[in-house]
């Protein structure tokens, strides 16, 4: 239900500036408004629909499909003014975290990786089906997930996780003990040296 600017703003308020680099651009998109149907169909800026914030029930897949469309088009762009596909990396908070793991494992699997925080995917998600059709390298995924989230179950991250991993993604899980539905200091710094070591000064070089 958050924005991209209000996004940007709460990680500016944790770490008293804003997430930047000398070398990387930082983009915020906001999701666009649509009837959503855990708040009873009430209009909210969200990613896509869901039948219930639950792990264990089929994914919206038309909504989730229509804003990975919408979301290449984004990525697009970027490769269009001179930025190469694998020096970009896609991520979010929550069901920004959902979105950008089926946008990079389905659709975009050349990515240089993905981020998801306090997020999952559900039990017979897409994003599983499409793994096991794949052959090739995958983006790395770094997550991380607050212990005491009440929103999405810590549990559901792990499970994610370990489901990932079996497919073939290196991916690597950062527990935070206490830490509900939010972020935090740690975490966003945990992040920032993640997408550093991922999009290193030197390639923007040679480029």
């Amino acid at each position: 239900g958050d924005t991209g600017q209000g996004a940007r703003a709460w990680i500016k308020q944790i770490l008293n500036q804003d997430m930047a680099f000398q070398h990387i651009k930082v983009i915020y998109p906001t999701a666009p408004a649509r009837p959503y149907t855990p708040m009873k169909g009430a209009f909210s800026t969200v990613w896509f629909d869901r039948y219930k914030i639950s792990n264990d029930c089929p994914e919206h897949i038309e909504s989730i499909d229509s804003m990975c469309h919408g979301l290449t088009d984004l990525i697009n762009d970027e490769i269009k003014n001179g930025i190469a596909k694998n020096r970009i990396l896609i991520g979010g908070f929550s069901m920004g975290g959902g979105m950008a793991m089926h946008l990079a494992y389905r659709f975009h699997q050349d990515l240089a990786g993905v981020f998801a925080l306090s997020s999952f995917l559900n039990k017979n998600s897409a994003v599983y089906q499409a793994l096991k059709r794949n052959e090739s390298v995958l983006p790395e995924l770094f997550q991380c997930h607050g212990t005491a989230d009440e929103l999405v179950l810590y549990s559901w991250g792990e499970e994610t996780n370990k489901m990932l991993k079996s497919l073939g993604v290196s991916a690597s899980l950062h527990t935070f003990p206490n830490l509900n539905h939010e972020l935090n200091r740690t975490e966003i710094e945990k992040l920032k040296s993640w997408i550093e070591k991922k999009l290193p000064v030197e390639a923007v070089k040679s480029n």
